[in-house]
Formats: C-alpha cells, structure tokens, sequence
C-alpha cells in the first residue's frame, strides 16, 4: 500500500512517498475495522508529530494521521462497539491513533461514524479530528450551555471554523480572534457574531464592548501563554476556559483572586492519548446532536485546499503558513 512516511523530524519535506506491505483484515484487532482509505485530513498535531513534538502513543501506527474516511473492507464488525450495524462496503469516518496517510487503516469501530448523507470522501474525511475536539472540549469539558457565549482563539484555523459551525447550528452567540481582517471577514461570513483581528484590536475589550461589560461564558484557547490572563479578564462569573494547544507558551501569570472570587474554572485536554473508552462517549453524542444537522444539511465543512497523498508535504506547508481558512484533506 502507498503511505506518507516521516523520514526524519524537521520540515515539510521530510513526509516523503513510501510503501509498505498491505494491512490484511487480522491487522485489525478486537474491536477494529480495516478501512480502505479514500480521504484523509491534515491536522496540526500531525505537523509536531512531524517536528518531533507530538510523540506517537504506545501501538499506534508511525504513520501520521488521525482522521480518515472510506469504504470498511474487513475487521471485527460482530464487536459489541458496532452500535451503528456498520457492514462490509459501508462508508465511515473515523477518528484514528495515526496511520491516516495511506491506503489501508485500522480504527476503533466506537470511533467510527457513518457518512453524513450527500457528503463527499473529503468532507467526511474533514469531520472526525475537528469535529471530535469541538465537541469533547467545548460542549462536554467547557459544558456550553443553552444562551452561553463562546470565545474561540484562532476562528479561522480547522478547529476555529468546526468551533463557529458546530455552536451557531446549536444557537450559542461566538466571538472569535483572527489575525488579519480578511480572515475576520470569513469568520464572520461563516456564522461568527464578532470577529476580532487580534494583531490591531484589544479582545478583552472588544468582548466587555460586544457583551455589555458582562463577557464571555466559555472560551476555547488554543494560545495560552500571556493570553490567559486577559482571557480571565474578559470572562463573565462561573466562566470557563478550555485550553486545547500552547502555541503562545506554556507558562502563564494569572490572577487567582479573579478566578477565587469570580468562580472561574481553567482546564484542559488534549484528545490523542484518552482511551476507546472515552472516545466512544464522543462518537454516540456526537451522532445524536450533531449527525442530524450534517444529515440535514444545516451544517457542513468548510475545505480550503485539497492535496494528493503524495502531496503531503505540500499540504504540511500550507498549514504552517497559516493561509487557510478551514479544513485541508488528502485524497488517497
């Protein structure tokens, strides 16, 4: 089978075209299905993974990638984990350790769902990561709940653009940050009630101007760092902050007499490492609150760039210039 391998840590150019033996239906464990893969999308964990940063977990594939779609060809489909009835030649997306950029991938079957109807391989392949993350942070973790606000840093990233999808279909008001005007637009344009350029305007301020001086309920961080201290600040009582990424540091001075006195609770996850378990609360919840929307075509993803399995270094390319707006997908 065709793959994309890392041949050593560094840039773009190290995920280079390979082969490798076939996976066969026994490589799919207790509770896996062997899928062949006709999508699969780019995620920034899959850049640090890359770079060295993102170490893969015990038994996970080497290959990168963490989301797929395609057609079952084989696995333990009688596993008390195949609650959808999923059979041979049915469509899924999954959620996948690693292993996505190639031609044949185990998943956990309670990571799998069903094609949305009408979506294509690339839009369903753009679902899992994304849609996993959103979900299990902001609405499960953050407990986003009915008339609450949400803030999310970095609406035009993948999981910025889910974040604005997935809350707007639910009825939530969403603020969010971007760094250029153009980016701002597209956010708004998407569903977002305030988009706030980052680099020329002051959020905290921004958030007290848009809510009344009241702020914002939850806010999904993707920055840290220096961030979260203003973030604090533009919170309303019994806020919650969700971090999900440090890509502004990992070290933050804060005022805990706000978080003392205000109720204010900052937590945290990342999703790679939680077991099946877990991942399968996620999967049944996200069939019952979000698949009827993609179903009925109230929401769907928004693809910026499409790429070749081959092309994977070009793809790694475009997502560390930061130029899209939205999901970028391989097709296998």
């Amino acid at each position: 089978m065709r793959v994309v391998e890392i041949k050593e840590f560094g840039a773009p150019e190290m995920l280079v075209p390979a082969s490798r033996p076939d996976l066969v239906a026994p490589a799919a464990g207790t509770g896996e299905i062997l899928i062949k893969v006709l999508a699969a999308g780019i995620n920034r964990p899959d850049v640090l993974q890359r770079k060295g940063h993102y170490p893969v977990p015990a038994g996970a594939s080497d290959i990168p990638g963490l989301e797929v779609a395609g057609e079952i060809v084989g696995g333990d489909l009688s596993h008390s984990d195949n609650v959808f009835g999923l059979k041979l030649g049915d469509k899924v997306c999954a959620l996948v350790q690693g292993g996505g950029y190639a031609e044949l991938c185990t998943a956990p079957v309670a990571q799998c769902l069903p094609y949305p109807k009408g979506f294509s391989d690339q839009e369903a392949a753009a679902l899992p990561e994304t849609f996993y993350t959103v979900w299990s942070n902001v609405f499960m973790r953050g407990e986003l709940a009915e008339g609450e606000t949400l803030l999310v840093q970095g609406g035009s990233s993948g999981i910025g653009v889910t974040a604005i999808l997935i809350a707007k279909a639910l009825g939530h008001k969403v603020f969010v940050t971007a760094g250029t005007d153009e980016k701002c637009a597209a956010c708004v344009a998407l569903g977002a009630d305030l988009a706030i350029n980052y680099k020329t305007q002051d959020f905290v301020e921004e958030v007290k101007k848009a809510t009344d001086g009241k702020g914002v309920n939850v806010i999904l961080d993707m920055v840290t760092g220096a961030y979260v201290q203003k973030e604090i600040d533009c919170l309303a009582d019994d806020g919650r902050i969700v971090i999900i990424a440090i890509q502004g540091g990992s070290k933050a001075e804060v005022s805990t007499n706000q978080i003392l006195r205000r109720r204010l609770t900052i937590t945290g996850s990342t999703l790679r490492p939680r077991p099946v378990s877990f991942k399968k609360q996620i999967t049944k919840q996200l069939f019952e609150n979000v698949w009827p929307l993609l179903n009925a075509g109230k929401l769907k993803p928004v693809i910026y760039k499409t790429f070749t399995l081959d092309q994977a270094a070009d793809a790694h390319a475009l997502m560390e210039s930061s130029e899209h707006v939205g999901k970028i997908v391989l097709t296998v």
